[in-house]
């Protein structure tokens, strides 16, 4: 049986998000229901390809699993291949991975032929209740991540915690960095719900991941309808992300991406602190939060100031010149409003000292 699906309500219309376990199985009857009579190609990583088996029979297009993979390069493989199968406008695209995948599959889509739907099956932490909702797509450049895309909301997503059951931990404990994330921004009850649940969230317990991923997706999914393109409160969602974007260039995408947030909300609301725009206190907090699911809360010292700092200078929410950030206000709120807009800027001075607070010692 197909649960009820959270609705994301967008100006292109509605884009339904199922969630439950054991619901891969149910995806030939949601194909039938959002996509009848396109012709259908997955696109995958090589690992995930490898191990998850879905009751679709359609070409897999696949690429090696990883960050590095999210490119130009990449994208215009997966497209040559969609025209080398003579995919037309009647085709239509499943994203079954992680985030990358999500994002490259997206991207895919939008651009193909001018745009063809896509469904999204995410198969990590991390995309099931972040990356696969809300329609941005993209690639990475030389230059920083996530500067070449489009918004191309999927035409449903399918959440299974079943495919949690195979996920290593580390990336587990990654994609938990969203939903403290997700705490912070939107909700002070999430976030002591989710000290609570630490335990059972860590063993994968089957009703407790289900629990975290509804409220999470809720959260996000309230902000996305509030502005479906990223021009003003959509900014929240990116708390922490300034940084670790800096830091995945930084380290050529050696830490993943949920470890990169985590110490992205803490240098940040550090920095938030030092400028008062955050609560004194708010650090320290999401220190003990994070450390709590095993994430990294500083910066590694082999990562240069100077490199981080270059990074930040290319970060897509800064104006004029200058660097910006969401900044939480507090723990459950961030700074700003629909009037003032939803980022400030920060010193280059500030910035450093922030960065270097937050050091391994």
């Amino acid at each position: 049986m197909i649960p009820a699906a959270l609705t994301l309500r967008q100006a292109a219309g509605t884009c339904p998000i199922y969630i439950g376990a054991g619901l891969l199985r149910a995806l030939p009857g949601l194909l039938e229901e959002h996509l009848p009579r396109r012709r259908l190609a997955i696109i995958a990583d090589q690992n995930v390809a490898g191990c998850v088996r879905v009751p679709v029979d359609a070409p897999v297009l696949t690429f090696p699993a990883g960050e590095p993979s999210k490119t130009r390069d990449t994208w215009s493989r997966l497209t040559d291949e969609l025209l080398a199968h003579r995919f037309g406008r009647d085709s239509a695209i499943i994203g079954l991975g992680g985030g990358v995948t999500g994002d490259l599959a997206g991207f895919v889509a939008a651009t193909y032929l001018r745009g063809v739907p896509v469904l999204q099956v995410p198969t990590s932490l991390l995309a099931m209740l972040d990356a696969s909702i809300g329609g941005k797509t993209g690639v990475d450049t030389p230059a920083g991540k996530n500067l070449v895309g489009a918004f191309h909301q999927p035409v449903a997503v399918l959440v299974d915690p079943d495919l949690l059951a195979s996920l290593p931990e580390a990336d587990l404990r990654a994609g938990l960095a969203e939903a403290v994330k997700h705490a912070l921004i939107a909700d002070a009850t999430q976030f002591a719900w989710l000290e609570g649940a630490s335990r059972a969230i860590l063993a994968r317990d089957p009703a407790t991941l289900e629990e975290l991923l509804r409220r999470s997706i809720a959260i996000k999914v309230a902000v996305v309808e509030a502005d479906e393109t990223d021009c003003g409160r959509r900014a929240v969602l990116n708390a922490g992300h300034t940084i670790a974007h800096a830091l995945e260039a930084a380290t050529g995408y050696a830490l993943r991406h949920g470890e990169a947030v985590a110490i992205g909300l803490v240098v940040e609301a550090r920095l938030g602190e030092r400028a008062e725009f955050t609560a004194p206190g708010t650090a320290p907090t999401l220190v003990a939060a994070l450390e709590r699911f095993g994430l990294p809360t500083r910066i590694p010292p082999d990562v240069s100031t100077d490199a981080l700092v270059a990074a930040i200078a290319l970060d897509k929410k800064n104006r004029a010149g200058t660097a910006r950030f969401s900044f939480p206000a507090r723990m459950g709120a961030m700074a700003g409003d629909d009037l003032a807009g939803w980022t400030q800027a920060a010193s280059e001075p500030a910035i450093r000292a922030a960065i270097d607070d937050s050091r391994e010692q």
